[in-house]
């Protein structure tokens, strides 16, 4: 297999705080990690894999014909997972390799390849990331919704929970209470779809947590800190909501239903 196309993960694990056994969960008549496996496999990539710590997980994914690896419990992150999964498949350093979440069924597989092929085309970069614009003062406000400065060449200059780019005079008293932001700044929304090459994947994995990435508890901060490029598609809308929260079920499964991320 050539490592000029690209590869899919999907980590997928069956232990969860808010909602154990997540992947597994019914969604418009289908389970979730199912949803996700075929909008993966509809990017067209060279292997679509599921890495999971779960049996169950891994035998259902095999039940409707995809391709399942079991990897460790010990991962604190899906791309630890991912980076297991790659070492186990043998791939080539330079192969590009997307994480795609177990969690995220609304993902298009044609967002999926332009990330990939966003890689492919920047050997100055070890990963690739998706950003869309923002509109309103409260979503750049929102700590929850993460933040991204580019530099000229389209590479991440920094990611954060605060509302970056700073504006002096328009924010002064540091408030959300911002009706419209101006025109001509790139506010740019973080959603966090990742695509890796090979060797920056087990880069990332090997090295400790920096002072950054846990101020701001965001791992992409860590690549950034290690001086790896981080290019940035920036894309006109974000995907479908993933499921994060008892909330996101019926929510995501009438817009799966809807036939607006249709199965392949």
């Amino acid at each position: 297999m050539s490592s000029a196309g690209f590869r899919i993960v999907i980590p997928a694990r069956y232990g969860s705080s808010r909602l154990p056994g997540k992947p597994l969960m019914p969604l418009a008549g289908r389970p979730m990690i199912e949803w996700v496996w075929q909008s993966a496999a509809s990017a067209g990539a060279d292997a679509v894999v599921v890495a999971t710590d779960d049996k169950r997980i891994f035998d259902a994914v095999r039940g409707f014909g995809g391709e399942a690896l079991m990897t460790a419990t010990t991962h604190r992150s899906g791309t630890d997972r991912l980076a297991e999964a790659a070492d186990a498949l043998g791939w080539p350093a330079d192969a590009v390799v997307v994480n795609l979440q177990g969690d995220e069924p609304c993902v298009p597989g044609a967002l999926l390849r332009q990330l990939a092929e966003s890689l492919l085309a920047r050997p100055d970069a070890g990963m690739a990331t998706v950003a869309t614009p923002i509109t309103t003062g409260a979503e750049l406000f929102n700590p929850n919704v993460v933040k991204v400065v580019l530099d000229d060449a389209g590479l991440a200059q920094y990611f954060s929970r605060a509302p970056i780019p700073w504006l002096r005079d328009l924010f002064i008293d540091g408030t959300s209470e911002v009706e419209s932001l101006p025109s001509g700044v790139p506010f740019l929304r973080h959603l966090g779809i990742y695509a890796y090459r090979v060797a920056t994947l087990a880069r990332i994995a090997q090295a400790a947590p920096n002072p950054l990435e846990r101020a701001e508890s965001l791992e992409q901060l860590r690549a950034l800190g290690l001086g790896i490029g981080i290019f940035v598609a920036v894309v006109a809308e974000a995907p479908g909501h993933g499921v994060d929260t008892p909330g996101d079920i019926e929510r995501v499964a009438a817009y799966l239903a809807s036939g607006a991320r249709e199965p392949s």
